[in-house]
């Protein structure tokens, strides 16, 4: 323990990589839910174990549509693990039941729909006292192909749809946070993400997931080249320009930033249905990743003078799109709470 001095943020596992990728013909079947928890709680370093997970709101793991007694259920099967749940994903894509947040009225009312489903999951699962913090994460669910047809229009609903997210939030003393992913609609550039944060204008209900795997790829502009802040041929050896990039990233997108994502990248963007040009997340050791883990994350987890942020009272591990060999192996899992426990060590307090 010793080692390990820091007792915040705490130290999450996503179970949504059981699920992400996984089904179809030739792919991998989905990881169950109770699989990725076991994993989750198996997992040690130095004494350490993860202190809980973040959730994906959808089919086989957790229903959007659950009933009151299958999440006392879910509860129940996170507590005995000695876990507790974080964030949670709603599912506001067309396919899962949503719409774009720039659609028509009825593909906009199936977004909040699905928000307010969310927006109550969550809060069932603070009062059943298994959710000690955490926001519900969302996107605009809006294709890049899509908004560019008409960006100053499509931005300004995206924002119109997104304030009345915050009302349904608001209702359930709930915070949003959006994912800063490449291949949505409005978000796929740092400087865009900004702009719509700053339409919306609620931080105290609305702000942003800072995945270090997506934002990387914030630097180089391929879905929004003109906000670019590093070539896309950029020389990764180059570390001190490479800091500079991310601190001109963070300094913009740091103080709407409610929700943090440990992640490595190795700056290849590919795409997976829905998700066009988005970001390819490698396991935490592998060697073309760009991000040294623990050292970029202090741009996103303290301030401009160098001090420690408490903003974030959990901090999480996503890595999606590996293959069931892998996941199913105690190694992953190890050397993934390793990579945690050493942003931890660096970023961290105790109270």
């Amino acid at each position: 323990m010793t080692n390990h001095p820091n007792q915040f943020p705490k130290l999450h596992n996503a179970a949504w990589p059981g699920v992400v990728g996984k089904g179809g013909e030739g792919d991998d079947p989905c990881i169950p839910l109770d699989d990725m928890l076991d994993m989750t709680a198996a997992a040690e370093v130095d004494g350490r174990k993860f202190d809980g997970v973040d959730i994906f709101l959808f089919d086989p793991h957790v229903s959007i549509d659950a009933t009151d007694k299958e999440l006392e259920s879910l509860a129940d099967r996170v507590r005995s693990r000695g876990l507790v749940i974080g964030s949670v994903v709603a599912p506001v894509w067309e396919p899962t039941g949503g719409g774009p947040a720039a659609g028509d009225s009825d593909q906009v009312e199936a977004f909040l729909t699905q928000v307010r489903k969310g927006c109550t999951i969550a809060k069932k699962l603070r009062e059943l006292g298994v959710r000690p913090y955490g926001v519900v994460r969302l996107d605009t669910a809006t294709s890049v192909e899509e908004w560019v047809k008409d960006p100053d229009a499509n931005q300004s609903k995206i924002a119109d749809t997104l304030k009345a997210a915050c009302d349904i939030a608001e209702e359930y003393d709930e915070r949003l946070a959006a994912e800063g992913e490449i291949c949505w609609g409005g978000m796929q550039s740092w400087r865009k993400m900004v702009d719509l944060l700053e339409r919306v204008g609620h931080p105290e209900r609305f702000g942003f997931q800072a995945d270090m795997a997506h934002t990387l790829l914030y630097l180089l502009g391929y879905n929004a080249p003109e906000d670019a802040i590093l070539p896309q041929d950029f020389d990764w050896n180059d570390k001190e320009k490479k800091a500079a990039a991310l601190k001109e990233l963070t300094h913009a997108l740091r103080p709407w930033t409610i929700d943090f994502h440990v992640a490595q990248n190795d700056a290849t963007v590919h795409g997976t249905g829905s998700h066009d040009k988005t970001g390819r997340h490698c396991l935490p050791n592998d060697p073309n990743g760009k991000l040294d883990i623990a050292t970029d994350a202090g741009h996103w987890l303290r301030d401009e003078h160098g001090d420690v942020l408490k903003t974030c009272r959990h901090i999480c591990w996503d890595g999606c799109m590996f293959p069931n060999e892998v996941m199913t192996k105690p190694d992953t899992w190890n050397s993934i709470l390793a990579a945690m426990l050493s942003v931890q060590d660096a970023h961290g307090w105790n109270e």
